[in-house]
């Protein structure tokens, strides 16, 4: 049977973005060298019959190798297959380059082109992506993920400000006392309060400091422990802490999640479309949760498509706990411009074709990264 979609072509389009004038932040483990910007990678997928898709992959640091890996790897092996196989030629193309490894840049560039793919489907189908997926909720509850600020005036500041903007829920990238302690007292008792220190710790000092941060009343304690693929650590912090556990972000299969899950080491589990698969292998992660009572909670960090494709899964396949991570400092400019907003702390479920709404293209010819 003849293909009806072929890919035709895949672009890689690195963007930096520069943060507005006069917001300071702290260095973060997986930022820039240069803490003024973001750096973001979109994917372009475009088919015969004119359908263009977009998709995301993982960005900072790793922008440059993964775009080499679009480029020179995931690109031949795609262009030309039908876009509308979207699981047989993920899974073909990672048997293909199984000797290179299972996670990294080339998982996040397939990644990308997963995403891509998926919009391409409900575009041709001229439906939402959520709706391909079985349909659900029409809006979702947002947390608001801040920046690293270190000083506690500045992270007080940025607490109120979006407590201001109706957020209920927020997340820091914290790892000292006094500005998590400083977070709790701006919100005050009732507003749950996340941190993210990015694997910072060893198994005894994680241990150390959630018995430190027992005070604070968190919502979760995400990826406490060095190496992330340290499970059987990260579970013995979950059960000598009492403060829930949260991870995955950095698991890249399935069978890496089945892994994590079996250990017990997780509350809510974390898996990045744009890291792990796309929204092919984010779908699985929600089944396999559920057989483990753990509530997902997508990794989405991302102001572009890595965030929609959590945004359409979530809506079908979300718990009632289940809540969106929304990336919130202030840059220059926004990928979709003023099209995706958060209001009263939810996200409405984008409603056209695909993803539902394609990245500004005057945002893109202003950022991207020559």
């Amino acid at each position: 049977m003849e293909p009806t979609v072929i890919i035709t072509g895949i672009q890689a389009l690195p963007l930096r973005i520069p943060f507005k004038p006069g917001d300071r932040v702290a260095a973060p483990a997986w930022g820039p060298e240069d803490l003024n910007v973001v750096d973001s990678l979109l994917v372009k997928v475009t088919t015969d019959q004119g359908l263009e898709g977009w998709g995301e992959a993982f960005g900072y640091r790793g922008v440059p190798v993964t775009q080499r890996a679009i480029d020179e790897v995931i690109a031949p092996l795609c262009i030309g297959q039908d876009a509308t196989r979207i699981a047989g030629l993920m899974r073909e193309v990672q048997g293909q380059l199984d000797v290179l490894g299972r996670g990294g840049p080339l998982t996040h560039a397939l990644s990308a082109v997963d995403i891509a793919l998926w919009d391409i489907a409900g575009k041709a189908a001229s439906t939402p992506l959520h709706r391909l997926l079985g349909g659900g909720r029409t809006d979702l509850v947002c947390y608001a993920s801040l920046e690293a600020y270190s000083d506690p005036a500045l992270v007080r500041a940025a607490v109120r400000r979006a407590l201001d903007d109706g957020f209920g829920s927020l997340k820091l990238h914290e790892k000292e006392l006094p500005a998590v302690r400083a977070a709790r007292e701006e919100a005050g008792p009732d507003v749950a309060i996340m941190i993210d220190v990015n694997c910072a710790w060893t198994v005894n000092q994680a241990r150390a400091r959630a018995a430190e941060l027992g005070e604070i009343g968190l919502a979760w304690l995400e990826e406490p422990v060095w190496p992330p693929e340290n499970y059987a650590g990260l579970a013995e912090v979950r059960a000598a802490g009492g403060i829930p556990i949260a991870a995955g972000e950095n698991v890249p299969t399935l069978l890496e999640f089945g892994r994590l899950l079996d250990a017990r080491a997780v509350d809510f589990v974390q898996p990045s479309p744009a890291k792990m698969g796309g929204v092919t292998e984010l779908c699985k992660v929600f089944t396999l949760a559920a057989i483990h009572n753990v509530t997902v909670m997508p990794h989405s960090f991302y102001d572009g498509p890595g965030l929609l494709a959590a945004i359409h899964a979530l809506a079908v396949l979300g718990s009632d706990d289940s809540m969106i991570e929304w990336r919130y400092f202030d840059l220059e400019a926004q990928i979709y411009g003023d099209a995706l907003a958060v209001k009263h702390g939810r996200v409405q479920v984008p409603q056209g074709p695909g993803l539902g709404v394609d990245p500004d293209p005057d945002v893109i010819h202003a950022y991207l990264k020559t």
